[in-house]
């Protein structure tokens, strides 16, 4: 199994302490199979780079744009969201440093983009600790608010959920619902699975650490597999 350290040196990243920056790369499901091991999975971490990585962002907008906060939130949302982590995650290597379960390692689409997404927040909760949060802000700016031009210019901060009602209101004059259907986790680390409905009618479901995030997907899910919005 590749070495983290060689990824964080391809980073530019040069941690004082490499257990934590192992950590980064462990799923729980790993330690399920290596109870023996002495490790730690990554949720705590994954838990902190969440709030460093939305800090990062907002201090970033704050200073560079004097715009409204419901356009500047909308911004945000588009940088930090799941499949924007997953894909940068993806676009660096992390992907081969993770450790997971056999069965795990068999995943792919959903499934394996939320690992990945975790793993890259698992990482700028490490970095925070371990080297502060001017490298952190940096490591953000080179990875993450690069896509802000792009996001601006198509407008990919009309988040799938607004979507969704627009089109749900205009073709059928009803508003999409929402409804929890998986809750697990710790109260500190949740995860949601949610499914939207118009009607009784399921179309579509999606998953994240909060159920906004996991309305949000199963909207982007709703949008791009239901004939009904095509």
């Amino acid at each position: 199994m590749a070495d983290p350290k060689i990824l964080a040196d391809k980073l530019g990243l040069h941690f004082n302490n490499p257990a934590i920056l192992e950590q980064v790369f462990i799923h729980r499901s790993y330690i399920n199979e290596h109870r023996s091991s002495g490790l730690s999975h990554n949720e705590r971490l994954e838990f902190l780079g969440d709030a460093v990585l939305e800090l990062a962002v907002t201090e970033y907008l704050f200073a560079e744009f004097d715009r409204p906060e419901g356009e500047m939130t909308a911004w945000r949302s588009a940088l930090v969201k799941g499949e924007s982590l997953s894909a940068e995650a993806k676009n660096i290597g992390l992907e081969e440093y993770l450790k997971v379960s056999r069965g795990e390692s068999k995943n792919a689409g959903k499934a394996r983009d939320l690992i990945l997404a975790n793993a890259f927040e698992a990482l700028l909760g490490a970095i925070y600790l371990d080297l502060g949060f001017e490298v952190v802000k940096k490591f953000v700016a080179d990875h993450i608010l690069y896509k802000l031009e792009d996001i601006l210019q198509n407008h990919h901060f009309i988040d799938a959920k607004s979507h969704l009602q627009e089109l749900a209101q205009e073709k059928f004059l009803i508003t999409p619902t929402y409804e929890t259907v998986v809750e697990t986790g710790p109260d500190h680390n949740k995860k949601f699975v949610v499914a939207v409905f118009v009607g009784k009618n399921k179309i579509g479901e999606g998953s994240g650490n909060s159920k906004q995030k996991a309305q949000i997907s199963a909207a982007a899910n709703a949008l791009e597999n239901n004939e009904l919005f095509n």
